[in-house]
């Protein structure tokens, strides 16, 4: 386990202050903002405290409301909507400086048996095979940019199937990104972390279908800037986030300043794990 994913794991660990109110802090963004897969991984694990072992999180649906202020904490506050025979509901809202940034509802439910079923797994490269983020980024961005970028994702070895948007910027391509991703180094055996850490990563790549669309490099080039609006999962599996799984990404649709991003992960060896959904602000600079 490298240092990166050391404090990422602390930074999840939130402090509780009361019952069913816990605080968070935030590291380095790539953009002068919190960067929002912390803020839902992070609510999700309040939300995830306040619920029995023996149920698993199944499904998450969030807003994101204000930009988070990376040098203030940030305070979860857990609404216990319904504890129920089989599903537990919980609402957690995320505040700084008196005011909402962030609003979640998370359902979470005990293991039962039922009818099976999942689409194919579609084809990608073995990740193994294919380079470093350390390899990749550099070829592509500024070194200042290429640091920036490779240092706020350290917790994470994520590699691109194919070119991602900042290398192929003016050549708009077919609307669809692959990723393979795993954390750098083992966790521990707990179902909740291992689905916090899918909600970290589940938002640092699933708009680049949106600027493939249009031949856009991103954030990390400057030539659209944007947000998380909502981001919605739904977990259909076990599954460990320190072993590979690919994060296939497509885009639907683009309008209004805003662009759709849908996706499923997959383990390595074929389940269906998670289904995400996320809209985002996609504007381009004036």
């Amino acid at each position: 386990m490298n240092q990166a994913l050391e404090d990422l794991l602390v930074l999840l660990d939130l402090e509780q202050i009361e019952e069913d109110i816990f605080r968070g802090v935030s590291r380095s963004a790539l953009v002068p903002r919190v960067f929002g897969g912390q803020v839902a991984a992070q609510a999700l694990v309040a939300a995830g405290r306040t619920v029995p072992d023996d149920r698993p999180a199944h499904s998450l649906h969030a807003y994101f409301l204000r930009p988070g202020d990376p040098g203030a904490p940030i305070v979860y506050s857990v609404d216990r909507i319904r504890d129920g025979r089989s599903f537990t509901t919980r609402r957690v809202v995320a505040v700084q400086h008196g005011q909402p940034i962030f609003h979640l509802s998370a359902s979470f439910q005990t293991y039962e048996e039922g009818l099976e079923h999942q689409a194919g797994m579609p084809p990608a490269a073995d990740p193994e095979t294919l380079p470093t983020a350390a390899e990749t980024l550099p070829r592509h961005l500024p070194p200042e940019v290429a640091e920036r970028l490779l240092e706020t994702r350290a917790a994470v070895d994520l590699r691109y199937v194919d070119d991602p948007p900042w290398a192929t910027v003016g050549q708009p391509r077919e609307p669809r990104s692959q990723v393979w991703f795993r954390t750098a180094g083992k966790l521990a055996d707990d179902s909740l972390l291992h689905v916090c850490l899918a909600t970290y990563v589940s938002d640092m790549t699933l708009l680049d279908s949106v600027l493939l669309a249009h031949g856009r490099g991103g954030w990390a080039v400057g030539d659209v800037v944007g947000a998380s609006l909502d981001h919605a999962m739904w977990f259909h599996r076990p599954f460990r986030a320190d072993e590979w799984l690919l994060y296939d990404q497509e885009s639907p649709s683009s309008s209004g300043g805003r662009g759709l991003g849908q996706a499923r992960i997959w383990t390595q060896d074929g389940r269906l794990a998670v289904t995400v959904i996320q809209e985002g602000v996609v504007r381009v600079p004036r």
